[in-house]
């Protein structure tokens, strides 16, 4: 699996045209699938009570999402507003319809991000397969102004009030093909359609540098680490982000990595030579428990360009009073 995974990945960002042109028919047959689907769900939409902001992206992989959704609901918080999220739940093994997540949710039944957003914000989170299901569980136990769904930009059956678009700008949209050719679940042609369009490295800004120990949460900044050798232990959905951001701050990297919402067990902590070993907030989310005390994880905040920031809040309020 890691090795069509690594195989993939080399077609959609590298240069193999004879790979892409291989799978360019079962692109073709990828596209009048999701057509078909797109149009049928669009017909079942039903109206929701609240607004509803979907933040999503139209590449396979991490853009920077989660951190744009814990941003948003601390953003509209500050407004006053009563914020609900809604998530699939990706990697999570839950076996209902809908599940409420806390901040102790177990992260390997209902996904690492939920989880992840619910300690962050302390935001009413449901996560569900069908999102309508999960919107009715999250208005039936709360009394929200607006609902945030993690992801579901291509869930059409959701009626959505604005779209935000996440893009990774580094790797940008690979060659441009949908799946399976190329990295895109939509065509480019779809963010003309979208409301805002977030550049993670040009008008949206990831970034973080204290690290924060498993075991003690006691804080330490990266720059301590500067010069040395650590692990990288990460199941993301881009982790060479990751890894550039530390090379970027003076760390000699030994990345260990896993494919995304990977459900650790402890064993990929089991590391020699006994070096500090380093890992995203999402990954802390499923490794806490049996962290040893040279574990730290990276929390990091989303920052968007000023004017779009207040058009975005001001576009969501207006939405909620309007």
């Amino acid at each position: 699996m890691k090795t069509l995974e690594h195989w993939l990945l080399s077609v959609w960002y590298g240069h193999k045209p004879l790979a892409q042109l291989a799978l360019l028919p079962l692109t073709a047959l990828y596209c009048l699938i999701s057509c078909m689907k797109q149009w049928l769900d669009t017909r079942k939409q039903v109206a929701q009570p609240v607004p509803v902001i979907v933040v999503g992206n139209i590449t396979v992989g991490g853009t920077g999402k989660t951190p744009v959704v814990i941003w948003l609901v601390q953003q509209l918080q500050a407004l006053g507003l009563t914020v609900g999220v809604i998530s699939r739940g990706y990697g999570g093994k839950a076996g209902v319809a809908t599940v409420t997540v806390t901040a102790n949710s177990d992260p390997q039944s209902v996904g690492d991000e939920p989880v992840l957003i619910v300690q962050r914000t302390h935001v009413p989170l449901v996560v569900g397969r069908q999102r309508n299901l999960a919107i009715q569980r999250l208005l039936a136990d709360t009394v929200c102004d607006v609902i945030i769904s993690d992801d579901g930009l291509q869930h059409y059956a959701m009626a959505r009030a604005l779209e935000i678009v996440v893009v990774d700008g580094q790797r940008q949209f690979g060659n441009g093909y949908c799946l399976p050719a190329g990295a895109l679940r939509e065509p480019l042609s779809r963010l003309a359609s979208v409301d805002f369009v977030l550049t993670n490295g040009q008008n949206l800004q990831v970034q973080g540098d204290t690290l924060i120990n498993l075991r003690s949460g006691n804080p330490l900044k990266l720059s301590a680490f500067m010069g040395q050798t650590v692990h990288v232990v990460t199941g993301i959905g881009n982790p060479q982000r990751f890894i550039n951001s530390l090379q970027a701050a003076g760390l000699t990297v030994i990345a260990h990595i896993y494919p995304d919402h990977h459900a650790f067990n402890g064993t990929e902590l089991q590391l020699k030579p006994d070096l500090p070993i380093l890992m995203t907030e999402k990954d802390a989310v499923k490794c806490r428990a049996f962290a040893a005390e040279h574990c730290w994880y990276l929390p990091i905040t989303a920052h968007i360009e000023a004017d779009l920031a207040q058009r975005l809040l001001t576009r969501i309020r207006d939405l909620v009073h309007g």
